[in-house]
C-alpha cells in the first residue's frame, strides 16, 4: 500500500477499487458529511499543489475556493473510463487549470514547476518549510489522507484486528511475527489485515493499491 503518487506531477496512479459506499458515491448522493470529508481530506492537497506552483499567499485561498466550486458543480461527471484514471488526478488537472486562469488574469505564466470557509481551514494549515522539497511535500500531503481516513474508521474494528492490520499493513511486520505478539493464528492476522484494508478501500479506492 503506498499513496505516495504525485498529486501535482505527471507520475501514474494506481487502479480504483471504490465501491458504491465509497467517499465519491456518498459525495455524489448529497450527503453534506460526505462533502465536507472530502474537502477537509483534499485541501491540503490542493494547497501543497498551489503553493507548488508559487501562488503567492494571499491568492491561495481564491483559487481554492475556485477550485472546490469546480469539483462541487462537476462531480456528478467525474468518470474513472482508463485503468489509470484517478479523482487526485481529475482535482489536480482542476487545479492546475484554475492555478493558470489565475496568472491569465493576472497576465503572466505561473513560475514554478508544474469564502471564509476556506481561508479559516487554509490558516489552520502549516506552511511548507523553506527550502522544503515539492515532492516530499505532496507526499506528506497525501499520507495525511490516508491516515486521517484510517484514524475515521478505526472505531469500527475491534483492538487487536485494527494492531493486526497496522504491524501488518502500515509497519510492514510479517504475518506470522504479528500473530505471535498478538496471539493470534498467521492466517487471523491476514484476514484482519484483509477486513480493515477493504474498509479502507470503501473510503478512498483511489488512494490505495
Amino acid at each position: 500500500m503506498d499513496p505516495s503518487d504525485e498529486v501535482c506531477g505527471d507520475g501514474g496512479a494506481p487502479p480504483s477499487s471504490a465501491t458504491s459506499r465509497s467517499l465519491l458515491g456518498r459525495v455524489r448522493a448529497g450527503e453534506a458529511t460526505a462533502w465536507q470529508q472530502l474537502v477537509n481530506l483534499y485541501s491540503p492537497l490542493v494547497l501543497r499543489c498551489c503553493r507548488h506552483w508559487d501562488l503567492q499567499d494571499q491568492d491561495v485561498a481564491d483559487v481554492f475556493q475556485e477550485v472546490f466550486q469546480a469539483v462541487a458543480l462537476h462531480i456528478s461527471g467525474f468518470r474513472k473510463e482508463k485503468p489509470g484514471d484517478t479523482f487526485r488526478g481529475w482535482l489536480r488537472t482542476i487545479t492546475r487549470n484554475k492555478v493558470h486562469d489565475h496568472y491569465r488574469r493576472l497576465g503572466r505564466e505561473p513560475e514554478g514547476v508544474g469564502g471564509t470557509d476556506a481561508q479559516a481551514r487554509l490558516a489552520q494549515l502549516p506552511a511548507p518549510a523553506p527550502g522544503e522539497d515539492s515532492s516530499r511535500s505532496e507526499d506528506r500531503a497525501e499520507r495525511g489522507v490516508l491516515y486521517q481516513t484510517l484514524d475515521s474508521i478505526r472505531a469500527e474494528f475491534a483492538e487487536r484486528t485494527w494492531q493486526a492490520f497496522w504491524q501488518t499493513a502500515i509497519e510492514g511486520r510479517s504475518a506470522p511475527e504479528t500473530a505471535a505478539e498478538l496471539s493470534m493464528s498467521a492466517g487471523a492476522v491476514r484476514v484482519a489485515k484483509s477486513r480493515v484494508l477493504q474498509r479502507l478501500r470503501e473510503e478512498l479506492g483511489d488512494l490505495i493499491e
